[in-house]
């Protein structure tokens, strides 16, 4: 996972450049060779934690039926 210093800097970054905005830092992490790992980040009384956490499988396009696809088209995160 990238280093929470990065996650602190971002935090900082967004709050000089964007103070009306809420910042949503993310990070990714290789968990194998077709696994990725995304994490959303929320800061809380100088405290940062995980707020969300989810896995993607990379697959190769061949593998997906149209359907698959139209169903990802309309889904919301």
């Amino acid at each position: 996972m990238s280093s929470i210093i990065q996650i602190e800097q971002d935090f900082a970054l967004c709050a000089a450049k964007f103070p009306s905005l809420i910042c949503r830092p993310i990070a990714a992490q290789f968990m194998d060779d077709s696994l990725i790992a995304l994490f959303e980040f929320e800061q809380n009384n100088d405290r940062i934690s995980i707020v969300t956490e989810k896995h993607y499988r990379l697959v190769a396009p061949e593998s997906i039926s149209k359907s698959e696809v139209e169903s990802y088209q309309h889904r919301s995160m």
